[in-house]
């Protein structure tokens, strides 16, 4: 028998209603315990009278019971809605502590047991954290739609055609004195290629998934005194950065996480691009360099005021994006393209939509196209092709069979229909406890 397990599932520290989760064979006997009443029906909120270690009343909330295997764990679960007071939940926590056979969770350990009761797959657990830890509507729709069941579907579907592609073979081989159909082979064979090649397609998604998950790297770079701390700051709106008007302030990479057109973007200040004057700053214009050449995007600020805005600059220095500062100000030219005064703040919307704008095109996707979100994913897939590779250049039928069934095993470990023990540390060491 499991262990019965509690914790707080809502956020800790003041607030107007806390929820503590209680899951396992003694929830039951558990809240009856400390309420001193029966169960209510499956799914329905009752009120009641929470009773505490010297049966004097701690609270009076909400309970709702979910019979298992009907519940979130596939469990006996119990939900309490209590007051939010630090006091309120500690004693409730302590009263449940106390309780025959229940322990503390450990993090992630309901979604863990949902997933060991059936209740849900390897790519809909991790779909939970990355609603949990949503900051932007993009990362929202990715994860709900991960929770809702498009990749396992996407995935199953692969492993039961590898499934029955490895019937065949395996048939092929074991009984090839029977009458199996006389173009058995050639079928398994051109239905393996078809496949890789939806696996190769849809690793091809220039890690889509994965920077909205993660967060699109913008990096600002330009000569000194253009203004690139003023321009963080600015899409921070509050004090990022140092800004001095001594040249070479900035020696290192700043960022900071910002959600612009409803996507998360790490943007990072940067070192000004010149001839070093000591070592200190040219380790800062490495730095800021080597950030640009890894950005997802680089934005390159310029002062317009000046005669030779590129002075100074690495040849051929260019962005994604290239914005005029101190456009307040005269400058020996008319500038082409945005136009930008962080001193006055004109400008500045013009610059945010710009960026939304390609971001929202670098990360652009059908809504209803799974994508792949974590590394572990890809990962799998790339051992799946190369088994598939293999598979469709091995002559020897032993030799195909088995690449198929490696294939198999590999996307099999997406979802955690194989190999589960060994993955579930993995999927929930960043999970709350509670959750």
């Amino acid at each position: 028998m499991p262990e019965t397990i509690f914790a707080l599932s809502s956020a800790p520290g003041r607030a107007g209603v806390a929820v503590i989760r209680v899951s396992g064979p003694g929830a039951g006997a558990a809240l009856e315990g400390l309420t001193q009443k029966t169960l209510p029906p499956p799914r329905q909120a009752v009120l009641r009278l929470f009773l505490g270690l010297d049966g004097q009343p701690m609270d009076r909330g909400l309970l709702l019971w979910f019979a298992g295997p009907a519940s979130f764990t596939g469990e006996d679960l119990a939900e309490i809605q209590v007051h939010g007071g630090r006091a309120v939940i500690e004693s409730v926590l302590r009263a449940l502590a106390a309780q025959p056979g229940l322990r503390p969770a450990e993090p992630g350990e309901f979604t863990r047991r949902a997933v060991e009761n059936g209740k849900l797959d390897l790519t809909q657990a991790e779909a939970v954290i990355d609603l949990v830890d949503a900051e932007t509507e993009a990362q929202r729709e990715l994860a709900l739609q991960q929770y809702r069941g498009t990749l396992f579907a996407l995935y199953e579907g692969w492993r039961a055609r590898l499934l029955r592609n490895l019937a065949w073979a395996e048939a092929a081989i074991d009984f090839s004195d029977e009458e199996l159909p006389e173009d058995v082979v050639a079928r398994v064979r051109q239905e393996t290629s078809s496949l890789r090649g939806e696996i190769v397609h849809h690793l091809s998604d220039a890690r889509r998934g994965e920077i909205v998950r993660d967060g699109l790297f913008l990096t600002v770079i330009g000569p000194p005194n253009a203004g690139k701390s003023s321009l963080i700051n600015a899409l921070a709106q509050r004090d990022v950065a140092i800004v001095a008007e001594t040249a070479g302030t900035t020696r290192d990479v700043i960022e900071v996480r910002l959600d612009i057109g409803g996507y998360a973007v790490i943007v990072a200040d940067t070192a000004g691009l010149r001839e070093a004057a000591d070592a200190i700053e040219s380790e800062g214009v490495r730095r800021a360099l080597a950030r640009a050449q890894h950005s997802d995007l680089v934005l390159l600020l310029l002062d317009s005021s000046v005669d030779d805005p590129l002075a100074g600059l690495p040849v051929g220095t260019t962005g994604d994006l290239v914005v005029w500062n101190k456009a307040d100000l005269p400058g020996p030219v008319e500038r082409e393209g945005l136009r930008l005064s962080l001193k006055t703040g004109a400008g500045l919307d013009a610059v945010v939509s710009a960026i939304a704008a390609k971001v929202a095109q670098k990360l652009d996707r059908p809504r209803d196209v799974p994508i792949l979100t974590r590394a572990r994913h890809r990962h799998a897939l790339e051992e799946a092709l190369v088994a598939l590779a293999r598979a469709e250049a091995a002559g020897d039928a032993e030799l195909f069979a088995e690449d198929l069934r490696l294939a198999l095993r590999a996307i099999g470990r997406i979802t955690g229909r194989v190999d589960v023990e060994d993955l579930l540390d993995v999927v929930f060491r960043d999970f709350c406890i509670g959750k």
